[in-house]
This record gives structure tokens, C-alpha cells and sequence, in this order.
């Protein structure tokens, strides 16, 4: 296995992991800021950068039950949130392929 680089993001607010500063997602790419997650209020964006996704799993969760797989963050090893498989209800099919950072678990670093 080779070396595992970091991606650093450019742009105007950055948010990264509040452990070590590690670039996670830019601003600009949180689709909506209305979601709870374990800690607290929770952002959905459509891409991050710099995690591992540990296995997938179903959760019941407050809109349904989803295929889901926590995120963690590649160099300190935090969870800092999780990313969607799967919907199975209909009305939230558009969460599939997308990220939950939870804004506890974030800081903002640019």
C-alpha cells in the first residue's frame, strides 16, 4: 500500500476535522444545513475529502431507515459523520451517494 496524501481545498470557508484540522468540505458544497446528527445540528454536502468509510449498515433513523456508512476522518482516526448508501423511502432518495458532517465534530479552517 502506498502513502495516503491529503487533499487541501481552496476556496473562501473551508471546514475541517476539529481534532486536527484535516480539510473535510468546502463551504460551498453543503446542499442543506437542516439535518440532526449524534452531537447536534448536521450539515449534508455533496462531496468531503480526506475520510475512510467503515462498513455499510441499516439504520432506523428519524426519516426512515437507510443504508449508511460512518466517515472518518484519515489522519486522527475521528468519526466525524456518515455518508449514504441507501434510502429505501422514496422522498429521501436524493440523500443517497451524499455526506453528514456534524458541525460539533468541525471547525472552520480557511
Amino acid at each position: 500500500m502506498g502513502l495516503a496524501y491529503n487533499v487541501y481545498l481552496d476556496s473562501t470557508k473551508i471546514f475541517g476535522c476539529k481534532n486536527c484540522k484535516t480539510h473535510l468540505a468546502n463551504y460551498d458544497d453543503i446542499i442543506s444545513r437542516n439535518f440532526r446528527g449524534q452531537h447536534g445540528k448536521a450539515f449534508l454536502f455533496s462531496s468531503v475529502v480526506n475520510i475512510k468509510a467503515a462498513e455499510a449498515m441499516e439504520r432506523n433513523m428519524t426519516t426512515g431507515r437507510h443504508v449508511v456508512r460512518d466517515i472518518i476522518c484519515r489522519q486522527c482516526n475521528e468519526t466525524v459523520g456518515w455518508k449514504y448508501d441507501k434510502a429505501y423511502e422514496a422522498n429521501e432518495k436524493y440523500k443517497e451517494g451524499k455526506f453528514i458532517l456534524e458541525a460539533e465534530l468541525l471547525q472552520v479552517v480557511y
